[in-house]
């Protein structure tokens, strides 16, 4: 047996086919697909019911604690196509005084930082790249803000695939050096994420690579719902009253909201849902405009700006289904500033000891407004979601220095 049988273990697969997000047309599955003939995100679908028999928390429980221990619930059928880089279970992380700070009785941070390249994209990109390999494709393109970008070229380092990178030229310099030093050609494109879309579309359709932007194949939210089925286990089969999702793309969003229907349906988890809310940045926050004028779908942001770069989407083609999911679970979308955010970051690693990403602070923030304007209750239990480590964002220097030649005054130190 291998060191971890979730990988090598033979397992029964259930993918029944594909289904467009907007119209229901379903689609073959096995077979290489972007958007659908609608020109929308498709989703996988499988059969429950055999999942169920042959699927309990009990068993589970047995397995090694990875994303691939949900292998039923996952589209990869041959476990030679698994790229992996080891997706271990992140932690569940109490903030007890910031939690006091606020008035919240629990106050818990999913802490996503702890995966491969250090953030939530290793969870889609891992899915993604797997399938990939899978169906055959040999070259892969997409636009990104830095995570994903790094992921991306990591797990196609890994699955033997050739990656195309394109961010905007303002992406923080630490993302597009570890892009390159993953092994993706990377390029800084004068323009917002959607533009870079746009360039990496074009040569999809000349035939140059395949698109693995956010929502423009099926996998990358399958390999994201992991976060809500973990959560679930976490939690002994429970989910939290409300969670606070950094919102740019949002596929973890759509990805969790599909998992706790597939989670019910197996009979895991009761009726009950989190109420799921969408966090955005004052300097782009379509999301939260679409939400209050109660609209469906999200027109672009223009002149989008942020210090949050992982929030900073301009128009996300899957806002129906992140607006769905926000409506249909009771929550809420909600802006905070950068001073907010940044605000935030400072807080939690000052009173708790937990460095958060400026959108993971982007969470705090807004869940603390939320508490300000009776959106949450002090008795909620409320899960944060921190996307990515903090050690890859800029930190102030608050060091002094001290000259070792000179008397040292010990008790002012």
């Amino acid at each position: 047996m291998m060191w971890d049988d979730n990988l090598s273990s033979p397992r029964d697969t259930f993918v029944t086919h594909l289904e467009c997000s907007m119209t229901g047309e379903r689609y073959k599955a096995d077979r290489l697909h972007g958007l659908s003939r609608a020109g929308w995100p498709l989703l996988v679908r499988y059969d429950l019911g055999g999942v169920r028999r042959v699927l309990t928390p009990q068993a589970l429980s047995l397995r090694p604690m990875d994303l691939w221990r949900y292998r039923e619930l996952l589209p990869v059928r041959d476990s030679r196509n698994i790229a992996t880089l080891g997706e271990t279970a992140t932690p569940v992380v109490a903030l007890p005084a910031a939690g006091k700070r606020l008035g919240l009785d629990t106050l818990l941070v999913k802490d996503e930082g702890r995966l491969p390249t250090g953030s939530f994209k290793a969870r889609g990109l891992c899915m993604a790249v797997s399938m990939a390999k899978e169906l055959g494709v040999t070259k892969i393109a997409m636009p990104t803000n830095g995570n994903a970008g790094a992921a991306l070229a990591a797990y196609g380092s890994r699955a033997g695939i050739e990656t195309v990178v394109l961010c905007p030229e303002d992406t923080p310099e630490i993302n597009v050096r570890e892009i390159a030093a993953r092994g993706a050609r990377v390029y800084r494109v004068n323009g917002l994420i959607d533009e870079c879309g746009k360039i990496v579309a074009e040569g999809a359709e000349a035939g140059e690579w395949f698109d693995l932007s956010t929502l423009k194949e099926p996998y990358r939210i399958e390999g994201k719902k992991t976060m809500g089925i973990e959560l679930a286990e976490q939690l002994g089969w429970e989910v939290p009253d409300v969670i606070f999702y950094p919102t740019g793309g949002g596929t973890g969003l759509i990805g969790m909201w599909k998992a706790f229907a597939e989670l019910e349906s197996l009979g895991f988890i009761a009726r009950k849902r989190p109420r799921m809310v969408a966090v955005q940045a004052e300097g782009c926050a379509p999301i939260v405009k679409a939400f209050e004028q109660g609209e469906e779908h999200a027109p672009r942001w223009e002149g989008a700006h942020t210090v949050a770069a992982g929030i900073r989407v301009p128009k996300a083609i899957g806002d129906f289904l992140i607006l769905r999911a926000v409506r249909e679970s009771g929550g809420f979308a909600m802006a905070v500033s950068d001073a907010e955010l940044r605000a935030s970051v400072d807080e939690a690693v000052r009173v708790d000891g937990l460095l958060l990403c400026p959108e993971g602070g982007a969470t705090l923030a807004a869940c603390r407004k939320a508490l300000e304007q009776g959106l949450i209750r002090s008795s909620d239990r409320v899960v944060l979601f921190n996307c990515a480590t903090g050690l890859k964002y800029p930190m102030s220097d608050q060091s002094r220095h001290l000259d070792r030649h000179a008397p040292v005054d010990h008790s002012a130190l």
